[in-house]
């Protein structure tokens, strides 16, 4: 019997560079929530908001 399909995998997105740094699962049970998430971005070099991206 196959799982069914209860988790994603997005992307985050850096929001003062545009870039893809992070990959994670969400549960997209009653719609995939609005993820906003102060991530280390390597080329700032600090800490910025990310925010969620699906492919």
């Amino acid at each position: 019997m196959a799982k069914s399909k209860k988790r994603e995998y997005v992307w985050l997105q850096c929001t003062e560079t545009g870039d893809l740094n992070y990959r994670t699962s969400v549960n997209v049970m009653g719609g995939v929530p609005k993820l906003e998430l102060k991530k280390y971005c390597p080329r700032l070099r600090k800490r910025t908001v990310h925010k969620l991206k699906r492919k």
